[in-house]
């Protein structure tokens, strides 16, 4: 069901983990990205075309090359989450938490009456039939990792509230959202937006809590967030390296083009 030993054993032993978005829902290539090493995906729901029955066969591809897949939902909504959950994801991710509120109902999507509100249904979770019921309802299904994604003002104004609600095992900070909400939509790096982030580190490491950063791939801000104490670094996504993979190879195509006909002229 689960594919997290890799994941565990490298945050014991206080290592960096890098993963990658999935947003076009290819399965193939889904598996491809899954096959390259990365130690986790990251399976968007939120800002896709990704719907159910796309996202089970992306889960599928990235158990196949290997991979744990996390996946984000479109919502903080326990029947949003309740289907994903069910199909045995190794993590997933609630986007847009404000208040200690929106952490606890998080939570109690993740867990069964009488801790939480989640109905109980599982299939492929319970890998078809082979773990046994009473095995998952007790043990299995607490692996699965739970993700609040801090991206509002509100969220870093009540934090450290936040980090005391249990039940949660790493939190994700969105550079975009966060700065929109504060006035800089688009401008993740704006100087106003350094203290805040410098803050969120802070109350994260003072807590020994695991956090890290969804994000493009820029390796100076990269840099920055690991200075924070970041151990979970979210980069570059499919549709990114399908349109640089295929501008590269045009680019290198027009460039033996143009050298050809160089040459043709010098000959001539």
């Amino acid at each position: 069901m689960y594919c997290l030993d890799r994941i565990e054993k490298k945050l014991a032993a206080g290592e960096v983990l890098f993963g990658s978005h999935v947003f076009c829902g290819s399965p193939m290539l889904t598996e491809a990205m899954a096959m390259t090493g990365f130690d986790m995906l990251w399976i968007d729901m939120e800002h896709t075309a990704i719907g159910i029955e796309s996202l089970q066969n992306n889960l599928i591809a990235a158990r196949a090359g290997g991979t744990p897949a996390f996946v984000r939902i479109p919502w903080n909504d326990k029947v949003l989450a309740k289907p994903v959950i069910d199909m045995g994801v190794d993590g997933i991710i609630f986007p847009y938490i404000r208040s200690v509120a929106d952490a606890r109902a998080a939570v109690a999507a993740c867990e069964y009456p009488p801790a939480g509100e989640r109905g109980y249904g599982p299939l492929r979770a319970l890998d078809y039939g082979a773990i046994p019921q009473t095995e998952f309802v007790d043990r299995e299904y607490r692996k699965m990792l739970r993700i609040l994604q801090i991206e509002h003002i509100d969220a870093v104004d009540h934090l450290e509230e936040i980090l005391d609600v249990e039940g949660i095992d790493a939190y994700v900070v969105g550079p975009n959202d966060l700065s929109a909400s504060v006035g800089h939509i688009g401008r993740v790096t704006h100087p106003e937006m350094i203290p805040i982030y410098d803050r969120i580190g802070k109350a994260m490491t003072e807590r020994g809590k695991i956090f890290g950063v969804s994000m493009g791939f820029v390796p100076d801000v990269i840099e920055d967030w690991l200075r924070r104490g970041a151990r979970m670094i979210f980069a570059g996504n499919d549709v990114g390296y399908v349109y640089e993979g295929a501008k590269n190879v045009l680019e290198g195509l027009k460039g033996t083009v143009d050298k050809r006909a160089v040459s043709k002229k010098l000959r001539a």
